[in-house]
């Protein structure tokens, strides 16, 4: 299951309270996903700043470590009563390895009531007994696992963990829906919805308006910038739904059009509808 599964299809909603409490360092961007696995929901909080310098080759080494808790719902989460000791143990494998090896923490998967934290290390030396050690002594009610192996490559955060191009066109969306929702949007209701796409040449432009065209988008507007290498601007509407099945449908279908014509597209707006 660890590093082997494949991400399938979303799963419909985010447990925000998942680790609203958890603390970082400023200098990481973290975000979480759920995703729909072989046996239910997963929950990847992730390292997004990771992805700027991965692979590094002085943290050649993945150490994966955890526990296995009993206190989940049906959906293998923990329940509320579970998350404080569940933050006791990531802080407390994460001070075990600041005192044995240069790491970085790139995630946390919680996966059918286990809880696993990812971490890149410049070696293992003394890391098993010590994290053996903490478990045996501090959380011995907790069945833990650690597991270390070399990833030169950094295949399991790039490969694994890092959202793929669905999950992440799923993740900006629900931050928008999320906005829209403190507002009382009912997200059910279609109405129209602009997106905006920028290309280097009109060609490219035109590539694009054809199968937008063919797809029932209205062209609002099309204008060439000054400022930008990405001068040729396309903004384009259809009436739709925007539950997050249908709008991280239309986004990722239009993101790859775009790019099939050299643009880029940079996303979404629409109104209130309550």
């Amino acid at each position: 299951m660890r590093n082997t599964m494949k991400k399938v299809k979303l799963f419909l909603s985010i447990l925000i309270s998942l680790y609203s409490i958890k603390a970082f360092s400023q200098e990481d961007s973290w975000d979480v996903y759920l995703a729909q696995y072989e046996k239910g929901p997963g929950s990847t909080l992730i390292n997004m700043s990771a992805k700027k310098y991965a692979p590094k080759s002085d943290l050649p080494f993945v150490v994966i470590t955890g526990v296995t808790f009993k206190d989940c719902t049906p959906q293998g989460m923990p329940t509320e009563n579970q998350f404080p000791e569940l933050y006791k143990i990531s802080d407390s494998i994460s001070d075990i390895l600041k005192t044995k090896t240069l790491n970085v923490s790139v995630a946390t998967f919680t996966y059918q009531c286990e809880r696993l934290e990812y971490f890149y290390a410049k070696d293992t030396f003394g890391l098993r007994d010590a994290l053996m050690t903490l478990y045996s002594r501090s959380f011995k009610n907790y069945k833990s696992y650690i597991n270390f192996r070399e990833d030169k490559s950094w295949s399991t955060y790039l490969e694994f963990l890092y959202p793929n191009d669905e999950t992440f066109e799923f993740m900006k969306n629900q931050k928008v829906l999320s906005k829209l929702y403190d507002s009382g949007d009912n997200h059910e209701k279609a109405r129209q919805v602009d997106h905006w796409i920028y290309f280097s040449t009109e060609q490219d432009r035109d590539c694009f308006v054809k199968y937008v065209t063919y797809q029932n988008f209205k062209i609002e507007e099309q204008e060439k910038l000054n400022t930008s290498k990405m001068a040729y601007k396309l903004h384009i509407s259809r009436n739709d739904k925007i539950n997050i099945e249908a709008i991280s449908k239309i986004t990722l279908e239009l993101k790859k059009h775009a790019e099939s014509c050299n643009g880029d597209y940079d996303g979404w707006e629409t109104f209130v509808v309550k």
